[in-house]
C-alpha cells in the first residue's frame, strides 16, 4: 500500500507542468506583417507606374509617327525626309521641339517664297500637329525642349530683365522692343503681344540672325526675368508722353527737325507776310 502511495506520488512529481499561454506575439511578427505590407503596396505601385508608363509611351509613339507624317508633307520638301536638310533648306536635326514650336507656332514655316528671312504670318496648323512635329524632330537627336511654364510666367525681376535686354538684346531690337532694321533686307521684329513662349524659344534657338542664348549664357530663369521686363514695357504707358512708336532718339530726333524747325519756319513766313 505504501509503496503503491510512493509510486503515485513519484509519477505525479515528475509529470510536466501544463503550458499556460501568455499572449504575447513572436517579437518578429511585426517585422514580417510589415515586409508583408511593404511588398504588397509596392508591387501594387509597380503595376500601375508600368501600366501608365506603358500608355505614355504608346502615346509618344504616336505623336512621333503623326508628326513624321506630317514633316514629310509639309516640310521635307526644304529640310528632306529625314530632316537632314537640301538645298533649299538646312538640317533640323538636333534644333529640338522648340524650334519648331517657335518657327510654326509663328507661321514663320512653312515659308510662303523665299526671301532674306521668313516672315511672321498667320498660323497653319492646330497646337497638336505643331507639338507632334516637335516631338518627330525631338526623335532626330537631342535639342532644346518646350520649357516648363514656370519659365514663361511673366512673374520675375523686371529691373533684372531690363539690364539683361540691354545687354544682349537692344541693339538690334530696340531698348523697347519695338524691332529695328538690319542688313541685307532684314529686320529685328518688334515684341510687343509675341506669346512668351516665343520669345523663349527665340533666345534659347536663335532664328534668323539672332544668336542663341543657351540656359549657360542666359539661365531660364534670366529669361524668364527678360519675358518679364517686356511684359512690364508692354502693359505700362509712356510716362512722356507720344512715344512716336518707342523707335528712339533718332525718331524723336527727326520728328523734332522736320516739324519743330518746320513749324518755326513757317511762322516766321507768315508774321513776315503779314507785316508786308
Amino acid at each position: 500500500m505504501s509503496n503503491r502511495i510512493e509510486t503515485q506520488h513519484t509519477m505525479s512529481s515528475t509529470s510536466p507542468a501544463p503550458v499556460r499561454r501568455s499572449g504575447r506575439r513572436h517579437p518578429l511578427a511585426t517585422a514580417a506583417l510589415l515586409v508583408v505590407g511593404l511588398l504588397a503596396t509596392g508591387g501594387a505601385y509597380a503595376l500601375a507606374t508600368t501600366s501608365a508608363t506603358a500608355e505614355t509611351t504608346a502615346a509618344s509613339e504616336q505623336m512621333v509617327e503623326d508628326g513624321g507624317k506630317l514633316f514629310a508633307a509639309n516640310c521635307a520638301s526644304c529640310h528632306g525626309l529625314q530632316g537632314a536638310g537640301t538645298d533649299a533648306g538646312p538640317s533640323v536635326i538636333g534644333v529640338g521641339a522648340l524650334a519648331v514650336d517657335f518657327q510654326v507656332g509663328t507661321g514663320r514655316m512653312p515659308m510662303a517664297a523665299s526671301g532674306p528671312q521668313a516672315e511672321e504670318k498667320p498660323v497653319q496648323f492646330t497646337q497638336e500637329q505643331i507639338d507632334a512635329m516637335g516631338a518627330w524632330v525631338a526623335s532626330l537627336a537631342p535639342g532644346p525642349a518646350v520649357p516648363p511654364d514656370r519659365y514663361l510666367a511673366g512673374d520675375g525681376d523686371a529691373a533684372i530683365g531690363a539690364e539683361l535686354f540691354r545687354i544682349n538684346c537692344a541693339m538690334c531690337h530696340n531698348v523697347a522692343g519695338a524691332g529695328g532694321a538690319l542688313t541685307e533686307g532684314k529686320y529685328a521684329p518688334g515684341l510687343a503681344g509675341v506669346d512668351p513662349v516665343h520669345v523663349y524659344g527665340a533666345m534659347s534657338t536663335g532664328p534668323q540672325n539672332m544668336p542663341v542664348f543657351s540656359d549657360l549664357n542666359l539661365t531660364p530663369e534670366e529669361k524668364n526675368d527678360i519675358i518679364t521686363y517686356l511684359k512690364y514695357v508692354e502693359e505700362t504707358p509712356s510716362v512722356g508722353g507720344f512715344e512716336l512708336g518707342s523707335l528712339g532718339p533718332v525718331s524723336e530726333g527727326l520728328f523734332i527737325w522736320i516739324f519743330g524747325l518746320g513749324g518755326l519756319v513757317a511762322v516766321t513766313i507768315w508774321l513776315t507776310a503779314k507785316s508786308n
